[in-house]
């Protein structure tokens, strides 16, 4: 998707900060509809292009910020060579920065909840009743993914330590835990944080 096809989803004045942030990098945009279970979500492809998928029901203000927390990722993951934790101090660095560069384009009432958040910001949406209650929302979950939606090779974190899927056995997932060696099934609706 174009960068400029965005406009209808976001707020006046806010593709100024995204072709900024966008310049460096090969950015697949899609606008799926409503899930209840993220708002968002952020991919490193096979190809080392970047994916991001948005939810198409979110208020203006709500789909920039969101698009500003998946970009994050991805800039935290480049500028770190990807040997971070999706939610660390790296990216919420960077989210936070993003957040204070792009203030203007939100309204005045919004302006002081994006300010004390970006002090501190928390990967899960829910974790700010100020946001939640600001934009209204209800039944969303996390960041986090069903173990199934990764692939082969890919990391993720389960109760603070780091795993790499290194197979598929019928339904079941072996995977290797990278601080003590060992081997590990998880089951395919397994709630895991995938790193990128």
């Amino acid at each position: 998707m174009s960068i400029t096809l965005l406009d209808k989803y976001l707020p006046e004045h806010s593709l100024i900060y995204l072709k900024k942030w966008f310049a460096d990098y090969t950015i697949h945009i899609k606008v799926t509809r409503g899930r209840n279970s993220k708002l968002g979500d952020y991919r490193k492809m096979p190809d080392r292009s970047h994916q991001i998928t948005i939810n198409s029901t979110l208020q203006p203000p709500l789909f920039f910020f969101v698009l500003t927390h998946e970009l994050a990722h991805l800039i935290a993951f480049e500028k770190f060579n990807n040997r971070i934790s999706a939610h660390g101090a790296e990216w919420k660095q960077t989210f936070s920065l993003m957040l204070l560069e792009s203030i203007d384009i939100y309204t005045d009432d919004l302006k002081p909840i994006i300010r004390r958040f970006a002090k501190a910001p928390k990967a899960n949406f829910m974790s700010s009743p100020e946001l939640v209650r600001y934009f209204h929302i209800e039944n969303y979950e996390d960041e986090s993914s069903y173990i199934e939606d990764l692939t082969v090779n890919d990391r993720f974190t389960y109760r603070k330590q780091t795993y790499i899927i290194e197979e598929k056995r019928k339904k079941n997932y072996l995977c290797l835990n990278t601080e003590n060696g060992k081997k590990y099934i998880f089951k395919p609706l397994a709630r895991v944080e995938k790193i990128s």
